[in-house]
């Protein structure tokens, strides 16, 4: 499947920081220990080159690795990942860039959860070699790579032999990019989406919400029998964020309630500040940024407001008045910080929200840091 592991070989592969053809290679291929020792004579290389990492990232090293995890349909958890890569590099990433590319570029990886074949398949295919040979002057062939040629150069040999697999950009699986980035008065700074992974239906939907204030709560009322849901409801889980979790725990697939999964049901439109496996599936909004933990938009939700998601329009609308979120947000009590010392609570004060990368503060670009003194 192409979970978050394998998104996130990819994009480093297509970022340059990986030689040709090792992102893909499945564990028990001869491949994999000839691959190994290539990496090992090639770093010593580029000890001696002095070729650095910030010798080969770059906007356009980023952009390539975008659009590839678009046409792979690759993992939400690549964008926060991505971000927080970017900023550490000194670059500028937003969620706005990756909903740009999105619509540039169409999944045509047939692989699931989007498609239909695995991982061994995508590499007997062509691999991540050929999928970018398919995407051709999308991405910026100058780029540099740690292979001391360019990502061009890489690709030129590269060859698609199972067009199932590897799509043409004009019979793709998904005519837009993996993930789409949905704002709104619930969602100011941006959520994340994977349309390709969910029902069609609700891609364009509006339903009243059903809200779970943690995730006990959640765990503990979609078990009842009696709980009040349809299937036209949104659930909605807070305080699952950076700060809320903490930690933005996998718990973004919320669990279809029992008396549902017994009628037949098997996506539901689910909204949280959480992420969810690479692996998982369905309609399910996440990141939601700021989150809820910090008195975001989506803390104000109460159980049968109404919520509209429109994924063509990019659109996560919570319908109730700007008088009336006001008034919530007035009465809103911050909840008690989860650490009061230590690590934790190191933790809590300097870690971003899902659209900044969730990373510390202090580990985002700045000068150089000089070598230690040995004496």
């Amino acid at each position: 499947r192409m979970g978050t592991a394998a998104t996130m070989m990819s994009i480093a592969e297509a970022m340059g920081m990986t030689l040709p053809g090792a992102s893909s290679i499945p564990a028990a291929d001869s491949n994999h220990p000839r691959m190994a020792a290539a990496a090992g004579r090639r770093i010593v290389e580029m000890v001696w080159e002095d070729l650095k990492p910030s010798d080969i990232l770059s906007p356009a090293s980023f952009d390539n690795a975008i659009k590839v995890h678009m046409a792979l349909g690759g993992s939400t958890n690549a964008i926060i990942h991505a971000i927080a890569m970017a900023r550490r590099a000194g670059i500028a990433l937003s969620l706005d860039r990756f909903d740009q590319l999105s619509r540039e570029v169409p999944v045509i990886a047939n692989i699931r959860p989007s498609g239909a074949f695995l991982m061994e398949d995508f590499y007997y295919a062509g691999g991540l070699l050929a999928l970018m040979k398919m995407l051709g002057d999308k991405l910026d062939g100058s780029a540099m790579t740690v292979s001391g040629k360019t990502l061009g150069e890489a690709i030129a040999n590269a060859a698609v032999y199972n067009n199932d697999v590897i799509r043409s950009l004009d019979n793709p699986i998904y005519p837009e990019g993996a993930t789409a980035i949905l704002k709104g008065n619930l969602a100011p700074r941006g959520a994340v989406m994977k349309p390709a992974a969910a029902e069609p239906r609700l891609r364009k939907h509006r339903g009243p919400a059903l809200v779970f204030r943690d995730y006990n709560h959640m765990a503990a009322e979609v078990e009842r029998e009696d709980l009040e849901v349809t299937p036209d409801h949104v659930l909605v889980l807070q305080n699952a964020g950076p700060k809320g979790g903490p930690g933005m725990p996998e718990w973004g697939m919320l669990p279809i309630p029992r008396k549902l999964v017994k009628a037949g049901v098997r996506d539901m439109l689910r909204i949280s500040d959480a992420r969810m496996s690479g692996t998982s599936y369905g309609a399910c909004i996440l990141h939601v940024a700021p989150e809820s933990f910090v008195g975001g938009p989506l803390a104000l939700v109460k159980t049968g407001d109404h919520i509209e998601v429109d994924v063509s329009q990019r659109l996560l609308h919570l319908h109730v008045s700007e008088e009336e979120l006001a008034r919530r947000r007035a009465e809103w009590v911050p909840p008690e910080p989860r650490y009061a010392r230590g690590y934790g609570a190191m933790f809590q004060q300097h870690i971003g929200q899902a659209d900044e990368g969730c990373d510390f503060d202090f580990l985002e670009s700045g000068p150089p840091v000089p070598e230690p003194e040995i004496h």
